[in-house]
């Protein structure tokens, strides 16, 4: 059986065992007849031409773990950023593990998509959010119709989160293959603020597929930052799918670190509603082998007087493969925009290959708006430069890579998370740097 087929089958027996009021069992089923309507997305759409999902689609996928299990600590310490006091919200095989976990209903609700769905509490956030930005595209659908758990953070009006939050997903590997669904909900007050580190990590080489996404809303005067930590075993594969509200003043950032996993997707979407808004998206992506990443990003500038920036940079070695599909969406209200947006990659080897496609629609006359693209090699001079002084090639090659990605890690606002990000680039590039970079 088609894995499309196996999910449609599914889909009564899931909603059979969902306890959840009617306006989401009505969502759900719209869904459904959507991603039946739609299947998967094929290399024939424009915006996956570069990104096949024939090979991930082909494994016999377990919709349901058959059972729960249960992760030590120790086992998995590494993967938390644990040198800071966080708030956690941790999933094994998209089941919540209180065990690893520190909730909070204290002034911020740091806690589970299941319980909000199903709490009077939470309805009026749930009526007013859930579903609402996220648009009705085959792999999205796909989640929304089997939407059951995932993080819930909500942020009042005037507050700020006194720690980071940490969103970690993990898979086990009891199944042969395993399909999980992780459907996050986060909105942000009026001038409150928040900083989300968000990690998905498979502890099997069984096939892992996520199929995630994230609705963020930032009310006016909101501030999100947002870091995405992609560094996953060769079996596991990542479709993440992030839709982002902005409101009058608000300010967001995703920081998207691609290091590992098989085949990732990343569909990034800013939405701008208001004026003075700033967005900020940035990633670095270090891969070989046979490895795929793709980033697929939208900016749709709505209103006057708004900026966005865009600052993606690659490192592509072995046979891997890199895709960049940018877009900028001016209407023709949205005068004085600032955009800039810019994709710079270097290829270590012959085999390594980068697709890269700004775009930019602008509707408006009265605006800034720059794009580029460029794809090279290192420097020869500066790495002579670096030889002569005594630096293995290696260690020569490393800092120059380094150097490329900086100005990316400048701008995280954790500095425990820029210490491990800067740790993992150091192992992706097989070096000891010996100081603190």
């Amino acid at each position: 059986m088609e894995l499309k087929d196996k999910l449609l089958s599914s889909f009564l027996a899931f909603e059979e065992n969902v306890d959840m009021h009617t306006d989401i069992h009505e969502i759900r089923s719209r869904a459904i007849k959507d991603f039946e309507e739609m299947g998967f997305p094929t290399k024939k759409q424009e915006a996956w031409k570069y990104t096949s999902l024939n090979k991930v689609l082909k494994h016999d996928y377990t919709v349901f773990p058959k059972k729960e299990d249960t992760i030590d600590y120790r086992d998995v310490e590494k993967y938390f950023i644990d040198d800071i006091d966080t708030y956690k919200i941790v999933f094994i095989d998209g089941i919540y593990a209180s065990h690893l976990s520190a909730t909070t209903h204290e002034k911020i609700d740091a806690c589970l998509m299941s319980s909000a769905l199903n709490s009077s509490k939470y309805k009026p956030i749930i009526d007013n959010y859930f579903n609402t930005v996220a648009p009705k595209e085959s792999l999205t659908s796909l989640n929304t119709a089997f939407s059951r758990e995932g993080a819930f953070i909500n942020i009042p009006k005037n507050t700020m989160a006194d720690k980071p939050i940490q969103v970690i997903n993990f898979s086990t590997g009891n199944e042969s293959a395993l399909l999980v669904q992780p459907r996050n909900l986060i909105v942000v007050g009026e001038n409150s603020h928040v900083q989300i580190i968000e990690r998905h990590q498979s502890l099997t080489d069984h096939p892992v597929l996520t199929n995630s996404v994230t609705e963020i809303y930032a009310d006016k005067r909101a501030i999100v930052d947002y870091y995405k930590i992609q560094n996953d075993n060769h079996q596991a594969s990542l479709i993440d799918n992030t839709f982002i509200e902005q409101h009058r003043e608000s300010n967001c950032s995703v920081h998207t670190f691609s290091f590992g996993g098989n085949l990732t997707r990343n569909n990034l979407n800013f939405y701008q509603k208001g004026e003075r808004i700033d967005s900020t998206l940035k990633g670095i992506t270090v891969i070989g082998e046979k490895q795929h990443v793709d980033h697929n990003t939208l900016v749709h500038h709505m209103e006057p007087n708004c900026e966005s920036h865009q600052d993606y940079k690659g490192v592509f070695a072995e046979s891997s493969t890199g895709v960049f599909n940018g877009k900028i969406i001016v209407n023709k209200e949205a005068q004085k925009t600032n955009a800039f947006q810019a994709n710079n990659n270097i290829l270590l080897d012959d085999k390594a290959t980068i697709n890269s496609k700004p775009q930019l629609e602008i509707f408006a006359d009265d605006v800034k708006c720059s794009h580029g693209c460029t794809i090279g090699q290192l420097d020869d001079d500066s790495l002579f430069y670096l030889r002569s002084r005594g630096v293995p090639l290696k260690e020569a090659r490393a800092l120059l890579m380094y150097a490329f990605a900086n100005n990316v890690l400048e701008s995280v606002k954790i500095p425990e998370l820029k210490t491990r990000i800067t740790k993992i680039i150091a192992l992706k590039l097989g070096v000891n740097v010996g100081y603190s970079l």
